[in-house]
């Protein structure tokens, strides 16, 4: 009976010991898709932000183009077609949120 017993013992501390790794495993499992939903977060603002700068700084090319002088109504027409563009990309923004 002795070395029956001795064995159930040995066995339900092992399982004991699994079941802690299965819980410490879940857990880390947990904390590493938070920290991966707040990463994708942080990616999809950069992304947002890199479109905006891009978007400005054709609109600044535009007008330094404007102050050297040339053809305004080009000008003024890049100016709406771009002015459209962030319009959509904002209501596309908003249609996602």
């Amino acid at each position: 009976m002795f070395d029956f017993e001795t064995s159930v013992s040995g066995i339900e501390f092992k399982v004991r010991q699994l079941a802690d790794e299965v819980e410490r495993l879940r857990a880390l499992v947990s904390a590493k898709e938070d920290e991966l939903c707040e990463l994708q977060k942080a990616q999809k603002n950069n992304e947002i932000i890199i479109n905006n700068l891009k978007e400005e700084n054709k609109l600044v090319k535009l007008g330094n183009r404007l102050t050297e002088g040339g053809d305004s109504a080009e000008l003024k027409l890049k100016i709406n077609q771009m002015i459209r563009t962030i319009d959509k990309s904002l209501e596309i923004l908003k249609a996602t949120e």
